[in-house]
């Protein structure tokens, strides 16, 4: 990624310089029809940019931000600069600005590969073309010329010539012209990264959100969700609008501030990186969100949560911007938690936050245990800095943190706090002290000691019941020891449980503010002995959850009795963290999944279970019993399957669970009799999806070669069937597969982003360690010239995903110390990058030891 960074210094001063009164900009991207490659460079596009703005300090030199392959000419302020001088492949240099300026550059950009820019996707099922852009934080540069940070605002005017038949979206309302060409009205201010342009024949399907406003006055937002045609017999479009207009109605409800950017469309795009895109006015998701086969509610939640959460941002991060990416947890850690939010409130999905507690807040802390965890207020010196905290503390521990700070100041408290910050700050760019500002003003609270403790210091604290009991049995005292780097002040709610009629129910709680080492817990003196203390119950706080030597005796034999979802994800919850800490074996995890999963009434929290499971057996169970351990998940999946209602989502669930740990002949068979249909399960639909989920393990143990791949193929072949064939081709066991799959990711550049993850995912196989011995030294060769070569997602992609961490053993361990030794000078996001998979690596040798044990 030579040239292509841009540090906070640099940003700050043009900040200092400039401001930005508008962008037109215009493309043209006719070229994009077609199957034929023009010549040996890039396919592209011509983008025309004109951009207005003044400078505070007249005669001072700045620079424009481009990512393209050819400049064809610049013009300042009616002077012809040379582009050969003034264009370096990423900036545009400007020696001298007036006090008003008018820069027009037209270039020729790339259509992308990677999903960054302006991606160029061809539909293997018709042909078709599809184009969608995502620039966070900083690929707009790469489809016109513009001044790429978030500080500087401005409307923007899109113009787009496209092919004959395509339909063109923008931010704005638009229409095509009698001359070809589709304008779009001008926007309001807002940040380069969240300008947008899809187009394509792509299926659109239309509604309308209505509300009249406390002034009396109509509000009408023109709602639209698109997909791929081929795509479209599986769009589900209904339930999509559904859940925008109960969203729509939610923070309308709350906020007190008209959503701002009049329409309002969702668009479902192939090869996407990410879930989505807040985009005003034109959100981005991954087509995945639109389901080929049948899924579980789960799937329909998370739609539903990232659909709001997306939404959320149209006022913290679209209508208000963070001023630098150090504030990203101003758009990222509210939205995630307004998602929850308002999904819980606002639609049927009301178990949303079970789902948090067991499922995001994982990511969380998973993410606040690394070497390079953070605070939640970051300190981002560069874009590629910004790439890498897109990630479990911005997102899921900045949400935890806000659930936290609802119970602390209040609900109302707090969304009137969000209600003065859209009115205060409406198209400006704000920092930490601008929020704690009015959250002051509405709670009366001391919010700069909470920033202190919370936002500003990284690391998670563990909570642990201390109790000690009188001679008759009762609590005679109640104490919660807090450990940790930082000791910080924490809300939780202690509940006590026993056993009644076969359930492990409450029977006692109070609400109690941590505060130091140690903290009594007066209200409970005097309880019945309690068979499980829950500290932490109703996940007030984010903390890992500890247990007494009583407490963890009851989850083993009760664990599945416990009446209350909620308690009862937050007990695996604090179980998983046990396991991946060396504190419960790995074998003992496993082993109450296979007892007590059977039992698990909520479908999100089955299908963490069957991860962590899964991820149990292949990171933190002692090689010498892996074997074993595999064949006892495969026997229980099994079981559990039969045993599932016919037709339910959780036999679906144990379905794909059984499928992803078949480890015997048996196994094999049957997954082979469901997919020639020589084998039946009462309810069981093999649909495609499901087809290709059974297909990988047997191409993965060599049950299925190539010519059965391409007869599935032959069954699907669209895009999702593309990219399940180069999984399963991937996964065969064989040398040169592995050496051809290895090949195609690190020595070409010619996959797609979509076909890049495919492929990795198909190599790494834990049945096959021994394959890939001979890959650990070659990655560690490769990595550092790969960063510099390829773009920041897929460099990424490959540094993460390629990790020889199937060569779980002190060597690998020494192998990565020692090229951390000899790359001190390497990329720090490249470093970061293999600091995590080390910090991981030891985890797993640690867990691996306490199994063995």
């Amino acid at each position: 990624m030579p040239g292509e960074n841009l540090s906070r210094d640099e940003a700050r001063a043009r900040a200092e310089l400039l401001s930005v009164d508008g962008y037109d900009v215009a493309l043209d991207v006719r070229s994009a029809a077609g199957d034929a490659e023009e010549g040996a460079g890039p396919r592209t596009f011509r983008s025309v940019t004109t951009i207005r703005f003044r400078a505070a300090e007249p005669g001072a030199p700045t620079f424009v931000d481009l990512i393209a392959p050819s400049v064809s000419s610049i013009t300042l302020n009616g002077r012809e600069l040379d582009p050969a001088a003034a264009f370096d492949g990423s900036r545009i240099a400007l020696d001298s600005v007036a006090p008003e300026n008018v820069l027009v550059v037209d270039a020729q950009c790339a259509y992308s590969r990677t999903g960054e820019g302006l991606h160029r996707f061809v539909d293997p099922e018709d042909g078709e073309v599809y184009l969608y852009t995502q620039y966070e934080p900083a690929d707009a540069r790469r489809v016109f010329a513009n001044f790429e940070q978030p500080d500087l605002k401005a409307p923007f005017r899109f113009e787009v010539t496209a092919p004959e038949g395509w339909t063109v979206w923008s931010n704005r309302e638009g229409a095509r012209a009698e001359d070809g060409v589709w304008r779009f009205a001008e926007t309001r201010p807002i940040s380069t990264y969240i300008t947008a342009v899809v187009a394509g024949p792509y299926h659109y399907e239309t509604d309308l959100y209505e509300r009249e406003l406390t002034d009396g006055t109509m509000l009408r937002i023109p709602l639209g969700a698109m997909c791929r045609k081929g795509l479209a017999r599986h769009f589900d479009a209904d339930d999509i609008f559904l859940v925008t207009k109960q969203g729509l109605d939610f923070f309308h409800d709350h906020f007190d501030y008209p959503y701002p950017f009049g329409k309002y469309d969702q668009a479902f795009v192939p090869e996407y990186n990410i879930g989505a895109m807040e985009n005003p006015g034109c959100v981005t998701f991954r087509e995945e969100f639109v389901f080929r086969g049948r899924v579980t509610q789960a799937s329909y939640e998370r739609r539903a949560n990232v659909i709001l959460h997306e939404m959320a941002h149209m006022w913290f991060g679209d209508l208000v911007t963070m001023q630098w990416w150090d504030d990203l947890w101003l758009k990222e850690s509210f939205a995630d938690f307004m998602g929850s939010f308002s999904m819980v409130e606002a639609t049927r999905f009301t178990s949303g936050w079970v789902t948090f507690a067991n499922n995001r807040k994982a990511w969380a802390y998973r993410a606040d245990q690394l070497p390079s965890t953070h605070p939640i207020t970051a300190d981002i010196r560069d874009l590629e800095d910004a790439k890498l905290n897109f990630d479990g503390i911005t997102y899921a521990k900045g949400a935890s943190v806000l659930k936290q700070l609802v119970a602390y100041v209040g609900r109302e408290a707090f969304l009137e706090g969000a209600r003065r910050y859209f009115k205060r700050h409406a198209y400006g760019n704000t920092r930490l002290g601008d929020l704690l500002s009015v959250l002051q003003e509405t709670s009366g609270r001391d919010m700069k000691e909470w920033s202190r403790s919370w936002l500003e210091t990284s690391g998670v604290n563990s909570l642990t019941p201390q109790a000690v009991y009188d001679a008759s049995g009762r609590i005679a005292e109640l104490a919660i020891a807090q450990d940790g780097d930082t000791l910080r002040p924490h809300r939780v709610a202690v509940g006590l449980y026993r056993v009644e009629d076969t359930k492990l129910v409450r029977y006692a709680r109070a609400e109690v503010d941590v505060a130091g080492a140690r903290t009594v817990v007066p209200e409970l003196a005097g309880a019945q002995r309690p068979s499980l203390v829950l500290v932490n119950d109703e996940d007030l706080t984010y903390c890992k959850v500890r247990f007494d030597e009583d407490s963890l005796a009851t989850l083993r034999a009760h664990l599945g009795d416990i009446d209350d979802p909620l308690a009862r994800a937050l007990a695996w919850s604090a179980l998983w963290n046990l396991t991946r800490d060396a504190q419960l074996p790995a074998r003992d995890f496993m082993d109450l999944v296979l007892r007590f999963a059977g039992r698990e009434s909520d479908i999100g929290v089955l299908q963490m279970l069957h991860a962590w499971a899964r991820s149990a057996l292949v990171n933190y169970a002692a090689p010498a019993w892996r074997e074993e351990g595999g064949r006892l998940l495969a026997e229980g999946a099994l079981a559990e399957l039969r045993r599932a209602e016919p037709g339910s989502q959780h036999q679906l669930t144990w379905a794909r669970f059984f499928a992803s740990v078949a480890a015997r002949e048996a196994d094999f068979r049957l997954l082979s009799g469901l997919l020639d249909g020589t084998a039946k399960i009462d309810g069981l639909d093999v649909d495609q999806e499901l087809r290709w989920a059974f297909l990988e393990p047997l191409a993965a143990h060599g049950r299925a070669d190539e010519s059965a791949i391409a007869a599935e193929l032959a069954r699907d072949d669209t895009a999702s069937g593309k990219r399940h064939e180069v999984r399963c081709l991937a996964a065969r066991p064989s040398a040169a597969v592995k050496a051809q799959a290895w090949a195609a990711v690190v020595e070409s550049d010619a996959l797609s982003n979509a076909l890049v993850d495919a492929t990795i995912a198909g190599f790494v196989q834990p049945s096959q360690r021994d394959l890939v011995v001979p890959y650990a030294p070659k990655y560690f060769e490769a990595i550092e010239r790969l960063w510099s070569e390829r773009s920041i997602q897929i460099g990424m992609d490959v540094v993460r995903g390629l990790y020889p961490s199937l060569q779980d053993s002190p060597e690998t361990l020494s192998a990565t110390d020692e090229w951390l030794a000899a790359h001190e000078s390497a990329a720090p996001a490249l470093r970061r990058l293999v600091l995590e998979a080390r910090d991981d690596l030891a985890r797993a040798l640690r867990a691996q030891e306490r199994d063995g044990a």
